[in-house]
Formats: C-alpha cells, sequence, structure tokens
C-alpha cells in the first residue's frame, strides 16, 4: 500500500464519492477540537475565529482540500504544508495537541459516513485515510504518531475521555465558529438550525463546549435527514456514473469562498498580522 495509492483514494473520497459528507465531518472534528481547554485557549489568544471565524474557517478547508486535491508531494501539497509548518511555527503547540488534531482528521469522516453517510468506509479506505494523514503529520514534524489506524483512534477516544472538558474559551471559540456557519441563512432558521447542528454532538460533548445536550428526539430526526440526504446523494452517483461515468472531482478549493471569491492564492492565506512575514521570502 503505498503513499500514492493512498492519495489517490483520498482524492476519489474526498472530491467524487463524498465530498459532502468528508466537509461536513471535517467540520465536526474542528469543532471538537475546542473541547480541548489548550487548543481553544490558543485560539483565543490569537483571536482569529472570534476577529475573522470565516476566514480562518476558509483558509483551513482551503489548504486541506488542496491536499486532498493534488497530493502531499506534489508541488501544491508540499506548499500547503510548507505554509501551514511557517504558520504553527508561529505559535506554541503542543505535539499532543497536534496529534489529537490528526486523529480527528482520521477519526471523524469514518464515524461520520458509518452513521451517516450513504455506506460506511471499507477497510482499505480507512487504511489509505489513516496513511495520507499519517504522511501529512510526518511533514509537520508531528513526533509519535501511531504506527497503526487502530492506535491512532484508540489515542482520538482517549482524549475526548481524558482530556475534553469545559472551559470558558472552548465556548468562546465555539460559539464564534457555529455563528460563522449560520450566518448565511435566514435569521428566523437560525434557531433551529443551531439546535440541529448541536445535535450532531454527543451529550458531553456538547457539555464540553458549554451547550446544552440535544433532546434524544432530535438527535434522531437529525440522524434519519442526513441518512435519507446520503442516500439520495448515494443514488445520483450511482446513476451519474452509470449513464456518464465518474462525475469531475469536486473539492472545497475548486468552489468560490466568501473569503476569497471564485479563487485564492496560498499567498493570502493566514492570519493578517502575519502574512507579511508569512510571505517574505526565507
Amino acid at each position: 500500500m503505498t503513499l500514492a495509492a493512498s492519495e489517490a483514494c483520498c482524492h476519489r473520497l474526498a472530491g467524487v464519492l463524498f465530498p459532502w459528507d468528508v466537509t461536513r465531518a471535517l467540520e465536526l472534528a474542528l469543532l471538537k477540537t475546542f473541547c480541548v481547554p489548550s487548543i481553544s485557549a490558543l485560539l483565543a489568544r490569537t483571536g482569529e475565529f472570534e476577529q475573522r471565524p470565516r476566514k480562518r474557517y476558509d483558509d483551513t478547508g482551503l489548504m486541506v482540500a488542496e491536499l486532498l486535491r493534488h497530493g502531499i508531494d506534489s508541488a501544491a501539497g508540499a506548499a500547503v504544508i510548507e505554509r501551514m509548518n511557517r504558520i504553527h511555527g508561529h505559535y506554541a503547540i503542543s505535539n499532543d495537541d497536534f496529534l489529537y488534531v490528526l486523529s480527528s482528521f482520521v477519526a471523524e469522516p469514518i464515524r461520520w459516513l458509518e452513521r451517516y453517510g450513504w455506506r460506511p468506509l471499507t477497510a482499505e479506505e480507512r487504511e489509505h485515510l489513516f496513511r495520507f494523514w499519517r504522511a501529512v503529520g510526518e511533514r509537520m514534524g508531528i513526533g509519535a504518531i501511531p504506527a497503526s489506524l487502530a492506535e491512532l483512534l484508540a489515542l482520538n477516544g482517549r482524549v475526548e475521555r481524558e482530556i475534553f472538558r469545559y472551559a470558558a474559551s472552548n465556548q468562546r471559540i465555539a460559539d464564534a465558529t457555529l455563528a460563522m456557519l449560520l450566518d448565511d441563512w435566514p435569521a428566523p432558521l437560525r434557531p433551529p438550525l443551531r439546535r440541529a447542528l448541536q445535535a450532531l454532538l454527543a451529550g458531553e460533548v456538547a457539555g464540553s463546549l458549554g451547550w446544552p445536550a440535544a433532546p434524544g428526539p432530535l438527535q434522531g430526526l437529525v440522524l434519519a435527514a442526513l441518512r435519507t440526504r446520503s442516500r439520495s446523494a448515494g443514488g445520483w452517483l450511482g446513476l451519474r456514473r452509470l449513464v456518464a461515468g465518474e462525475p469531475a472531482p469536486s473539492f472545497y478549493s475548486m468552489r468560490p469562498t466568501p473569503s476569497y471569491g471564485r479563487s485564492f492564492r496560498l499567498e493570502q492565506l493566514g492570519p493578517p498580522p502575519l502574512l507579511p512575514e508569512l510571505n517574505r521570502p526565507e
């Protein structure tokens, strides 16, 4: 199982088979990282999620999408990893926090597709997903990355059981992010949509963000709605492949974003106060 094979598999998963689901899973992963007080405290100190939540969200989504779209060691992928490393180098981030975030990029798509997708990932796809993100972590200089998928998922579960706890910074960052996600919707729809999004989180996870636990019937309704949506999408994909072959890939970085419009440049990504230094040749 080569890295090239893992890159090709993840390109197909994120760009063809499950583009909507993978984006939603990574949004959920982002929210769950705010349950780690050391992560939310750093984000609160930088001010990026509270002052510029849309830009911070788009920057993350664009860099992740470019890695999945082009591959890790392509010119575009290597430039993204260099950019991420230069941004992260300005902050004191522990290796443990890096490891949890990395693990969430593997664990959440697996969980999301198992729970809400039109089909779960196969064992081979899960292994490719792990190998892809492990290679990203290695190029970011993250230490002590687990050697197997099972060990990485165990690390993810251990952090969520033992480290997740409420902190005021968790709630500040999560509230700002949720408000940004709802901002494009008409105001009357935002309260029910807020409750629906919060229903994606288990009670103890919601509590770590200072949010109320969703009632069981609401969680069941959200589950049914997402499964119906995914099965419809899966059927449409099957019909498209039968009639016209595989659809063209669709990545977050191939669509217009609120922050940058129809196109972006890597030099635009990152906290605005750091851009002059980030864009200075090394």
